[in-house]
């Protein structure tokens, strides 16, 4: 893995590379809105993705690079999302990331930027028990194919919205669900298994969609 840092137009960010240089397949991550690139989960997902064919980078949103706890403007984490993807684009790009990334990613792709996949650790479909204003209306916009993995148990998408939500998307998707898995794909000891073997589960799969693409 390196570590350099990339100058955007709202300031320098971190940046984490795992995968060869020449891999033809780049996988961006934005982190979740609460914990940075270089959380477990995240450097979780971007060892287990990389390999001979995908780079992952993963990289700070300004706001965390900062040290604030909350995202404030949306359009600097869009133009940040933005220039770390052209940065490192290669001949098949995925966006994507956990929650707030993810949905930064998909708001991305769906106002124009070009992209071959795009990949949610934990869409944020809506605040937990807040359905009445669930966050879907720019993914219609979107044409290429998106991979949604969810828990069960993750009250920011209930399976049954998403499921109603897919339904109206004209780009293909594809859902990976995280038996017992919460927003985070933790899951509890009375599931037979650890969370790290939730998340190898997950990542086994989204390795098959990667290849697929």
């Amino acid at each position: 893995m390196t570590r350099p840092s990339l100058r955007t137009s709202h300031g320098e960010v971190s940046i984490a590379i795992d995968g060869p240089e020449a891999a033809p397949t780049t996988v961006v991550l934005g982190h979740g809105a609460g914990a940075p690139m270089d959380s477990d989960y995240m450097v979780f997902f971007g060892q287990a993705l990389a390999g001979d064919d995908v780079r992952v980078v993963r990289f700070n949103f300004p706001y965390m690079e900062a040290g604030k706890k909350t995202p404030g403007n949306q359009a600097v984490s869009e133009e940040t999302f933005r220039q770390v993807a052209d940065s490192f684009r290669t001949s098949k790009l995925v966006l994507g990331g956990k929650s707030y990334g993810g949905r930064i990613a998909s708001h991305v792709v769906a106002s124009g930027e070009p992209a071959d996949g795009l990949l949610f650790l934990g869409y944020p479909l809506h605040a937990p028990g807040r359905p009445d204003r669930i966050r879907d209306a720019h993914l219609r916009a979107v044409s290429c194919p998106m991979l949604f993995v969810e828990g069960t148990r993750d009250p920011f998408c209930p399976l049954d919205t998403l499921e109603r939500v897919r339904s109206s998307l004209s780009a293909p998707s594809e859902v990976i669900v995280v038996e017992d898995g919460d927003h985070s794909l933790k899951v509890r000891k009375s599931s037979g298994r650890s969370t790290q073997d939730a998340w190898s589960e997950a990542a086994t799969e989204i390795e098959r969609w990667l290849a697929a693409l």
